[in-house]
């Protein structure tokens, strides 16, 4: 069984992993500051933000993010999902996005079609190391 890597307990492919880098709470100076002129709306900005942000798990082993990736394919596949309630926060929750845009993107789904993408691109060695074992295995 694949363990989190941060708790005693099975990995849970949660897509938060890809958005939750972008939580701003009490960081609003630092990484609030960074990530306030970027539009997460705008193609361009969106691929950088990504790139920089959420493929940078170097905490997650190749396997992770094999599942990690297969869940989020599994999720686009899915023409039901709703892909805004990712970016929902209660106001009883203390997270926060860094722009007013985050809260209601225009295209959440193609957020996360382009998170798949570009993860196609910088994973490829891991994603290819792990296909080629036994994911039963894990």
């Amino acid at each position: 069984m694949l363990r989190d890597p941060f708790l005693d307990e099975q990995f849970d492919p949660n897509l938060m992993w890809f958005i939750g880098v972008f939580d701003v709470y009490d960081r609003e100076e630092t990484l609030g500051a960074e990530l306030e002129v970027y539009d997460p709306n705008n193609k361009e900005n969106r691929a950088e933000l990504i790139r920089k942000h959420s493929l940078k798990l170097n905490y997650l082993s190749y396997r992770h993010k094999f599942v990690l990736l297969e869940a989020l394919k599994n999720k686009l596949n899915d023409e039901n999902y709703n892909f805004q309630q990712l970016f929902d926060i209660d106001e009883g929750e203390y997270a926060s996005w860094p722009r007013g845009e985050w809260y209601e993107l225009e295209n959440p789904r193609e957020f996360l079609q382009d998170v798949y993408s570009l993860a196609q691109e910088e994973w490829k060695d891991d994603l290819q190391k792990a296909s080629l074992e036994d994911q039963s295995t894990w």
